[in-house]
C-alpha cells in the first residue's frame, strides 16, 4: 500500500487507511488467504531507483494536496508497465490518470491542478461546482459527498466484477477527470468504464485485460461498503488478481530472501 500518512516521525500508522485495510481483510478472508500488507511511504520513493516487484499487487488509496504526488505516480507506473494488478482509490484513481497522460500520451508534467494549478494539461482539475467554494476557502463539509448512481460501460471489467451496469457507491472528493483530455486518454487505450448517469462525470477508470491483469482506479470508495460477510466485490477480484500474480519465495533461495509477498496462502 503506497499512501502518504503512513509516518509520522519513525512511527507507523496502521489504521490512516482503516476502512481500506478492513475491505482488504474483508476480500483476503473470503478467498481463503492470509493478507500481509506493507505500507510503503509515497514520499520516500524515488523514481528512478523504484522497484516493488517483490510485491503481487499494489494499492494507492485516497489522498489530499501536492505532497507525495511523485511517489505516487511513479507506484502506478512501476505497476502498469510490470502488469502487477493494481487498485487505485479516489486520489489512487487520479494518480493512475496522470501517468497514463505521461507516459503513453506524452502529456509532459500532466498534473492535477491540486497539485499543480499552473500544470499546461490539468488532467485532474476541480469540479465546476466546486470552484466557489475553493474560491471563498470553504472546505469544510462542501466537497462531494455520500452516494452518487455510476452507470457502468458494457463489456467492461467492471461491468463484470458487479456483475450489473448500475449501481450507487459513496464519494468524497471534488476534483474529477478533465472532459477536454478523455478523448485523447481513451484513444491510448485507457477505458472509462464507469459515468455519472449524464456522463459528465468519470467515476472509474481501466485498463482492459489483453493490456493489463489487472489495473482499476475509481473516484469513489468502495471500501465504504464491504463488511466481513459481504466483502466488496472489487476488492475480491482485486485479491484475486494478486494471486494468481503470486510472487513464489523459495527459503533456500538467497536472491528471494528480499521478496516479500503482499498475499500468501494460509
Amino acid at each position: 500500500m503506497v499512501g502518504k500518512y503512513v509516518k509520522h516521525g519513525d512511527g507507523q500508522h496502521k489504521d490512516v487507511y482503516v476502512s481500506v485495510l478492513e475491505a482488504l481483510k474483508h476480500a483476503a478472508s473470503a478467498k481463503k488467504v492470509k493478507l500481509e500488507i506493507v505500507a510503503i511511504d509515497a514520499n520516500d520513493l524515488d523514481a528512478k531507483e523504484l522497484s516493488l516487484g517483490q510485491f503481487d499487487a499494489i494499492v494507492v488509496p485516497q489522498g489530499w494536496g501536492s505532497r507525495a504526488v511523485e511517489g505516487k505516480i511513479a507506484a502506478v507506473k512501476f505497476a502498469r508497465e510490470n502488469k502487477i494488478p493494481y487498485l487505485g482509490l479516489c486520489f489512487g484513481m487520479q494518480m493512475a490518470v496522470i501517468e497514463f497522460a505521461r507516459n503513453v500520451c506524452g502529456l509532459k508534467n500532466a498534473n492535477s491542478t491540486e497539485a499543480d494549478p499552473k500544470t499546461k494539461y490539468p488532467v485532474i482539475h476541480v469540479m465546476e461546482d466546486q470552484k466557489k467554494y475553493l474560491e471563498t476557502h470553504q472546505y469544510g463539509g462542501t466537497i462531494r459527498l455520500g452516494a452518487w448512481p455510476c452507470k457502468i460501460q458494457k463489456n467492461t471489467i467492471l461491468e463484470k466484477i458487479y456483475q450489473k451496469t448500475e449501481i450507487s457507491e459513496r464519494h468524497r472528493h471534488r476534483y474529477e477527470v478533465n472532459n477536454e483530455f478523455r478523448e485523447m486518454l481513451s484513444k491510448k487505450g485507457l477505458v472509462f468504464s464507469g459515468l455519472s448517469p449524464d456522463g459528465e462525470l468519470v467515476e472509474s477508470i481501466e485498463l482492459p485485460n489483453t493490456i493489463h491483469p489487472f489495473f482499476i482506479g475509481t473516484q469513489f470508495h468502495p471500501e465504504y461498503k464491504s463488511r466481513p460477510l459481504s466483502p466488496h466485490p472489487i476488492f475480491v477480484s482485486f485479491i484475486e488478481a494478486a494471486i494468481k500474480n503470486k510472487v513464489y519465495v523459495n527459503p533456500a533461495s538467497k536472491l528471494n530472501k528480499k521478496r516479500i509477498p503482499l498475499v500468501a496462502r494460509a
